[in-house]
């Protein structure tokens, strides 16, 4: 292991949090891979408080210790990084579930131009017993699929720990989570700035230690569902809200027009007022997928797409205004229409309720879409020039 940072080509980075049991012979394999191999190198503990003699055994053994105080697996990764020397940084647990004396597959990957190496337990192998049965055939499955159908990443195994990275790369992502979805920013972000990702097989075995691992099923499965939809606008907001939006409009106008009679069924009134709900709440969720988009913007979690730079070329303050002031005028000459009539009746019971609720219920959802808009426009403003958004001044 040598001191000068120039010198040193990998960090094999391992958080730690009580780890006495297994954290020697993770850090000899890590040290043995590292001299047979002939790369130059340093094996860093992220060390998140552990009081059961990990510590000691981890500078027995050579390895360099960092302390982080914030909780966390999240947390003790990025405090190692940040700690280490290596061009790259291979991280795994310590737990001696994977093989710290075969890592040369990810050294070649990485020293071909790749940003992120990932290991694949499914393409490797998954020895019996190594991971519980709700996390090899529903957890990891339905999480890397939703991964790659939200965020278009092409690799299989979402979650595996064991992982190398080019160390200048992934810092420029400015990764924020402290918790076991660390694993999931790091490829989500590494996606969506369009750095260079590849897998390589790896093994996983049942892991050294006698006492329950740190991960929680249920709580950590949903920290990372968490993080994939707070990351995804377009799945979270837009494309429910867009879904809903489309089926509440068709139904509210042919309703509008005429009553659906299929057999006994008959939509009318009660369906149509219904379907008026569904377009303002449609609408508020796709306002939600507009704000949240410029709020990601802002605060580097996505970066600018052209896309959204036209719409947001188009969708101005003064614009926005004037959209919601005419449909707003709309819905209020509906309901003046409804006034004058109810007046020709002296005030009294209207006798054609049908006819009635069939501009009375379109002319409340343009009112309220109406001042909506108003106020989404001032809202998006507002976000806009608080935070100052990069793609605010391309637009000026």
């Amino acid at each position: 292991m040598t001191e000068s940072n120039k010198n040193v080509e990998l960090s094999i980075v391992i958080p730690c949090l009580d780890e006495a049991e297994t954290i020697e012979i993770c850090i000899n394999k890590a040290r043995n891979f590292l001299k047979e191999n002939n790369v130059s190198g340093e094996v860093v503990i992220g060390d998140n408080g552990s009081t059961d003699g990990s510590i000691e055994i981890a500078q027995r053994n050579g390895a360099h210790v960092v302390y982080i105080d914030e909780k966390g697996y999240g947390a003790a990764l990025m405090g190692a990084i940040k700690g280490s020397k290596g061009e790259f940084i291979i991280m795994g647990d310590a737990d001696d579930s994977y093989d710290f004396s075969n890592l040369m597959p990810f050294v070649l990957k990485l020293r071909e131009g790749n940003d992120l190496v990932m290991g694949n337990r499914f393409k490797g192998g998954i020895e019996k017993g190594a991971m519980p049965f709700l996390h090899k055939y529903l957890g990891n499955p339905v999480l890397s699929f939703i991964g790659r159908l939200f965020f278009k990443i092409k690799i299989k195994d979402f979650h595996c720990g064991l992982r190398g990275f080019r160390k200048e790369s992934i810092q420029k992502l400015e990764l924020r989570t402290t918790g076991m979805e660390f694993a999931s920013e790091m490829i989500v972000k590494a996606s969506i700035f369009k750095l260079k990702i590849t897998e390589v097989p790896t093994i996983l075995s049942k892991d050294g230690r006698s006492r329950p691992p740190h991960l929680r099923t249920w709580r950590d499965g949903w920290r990372h569902l968490k993080f994939l939809l707070m990351y995804s606008p377009k799945w979270l907001f837009f494309y429910p809200g867009l879904i809903l939006f489309l089926i509440s409009t068709i139904l509210f106008v042919i309703i509008g027009i005429n009553p659906i009679h299929a057999k006994k069924l008959t939509f009318d009134l009660h369906t149509l007022t219904y379907c008026g709900a569904g377009i303002i709440l449609s609408y508020q969720i796709l306002s939600f997928s507009f704000l949240s988009r410029i709020y990601a913007i802002n605060q580097g979690l996505i970066p600018v797409e052209k896309k959204f730079l036209n719409l947001f070329k188009f969708f101005n303050l003064e614009k926005g205004l004037l959209l919601g002031l005419f449909i707003f005028i709309l819905g209020f000459i509906m309901s003046l229409n409804l006034f004058m009539n109810w007046r020709q009746e002296d005030y009294g019971r209207i006798t054609d309720l049908s006819a009635s609720f069939r501009t009375l219920i379109p002319s409340i959802v343009m009112i309220i879409i109406g001042i909506q808009t108003i106020f989404l426009s001032f809202l998006s403003s507002i976000i806009g020039t608080i935070q100052k958004i990069k793609f605010l001044d391309e637009v000026n």
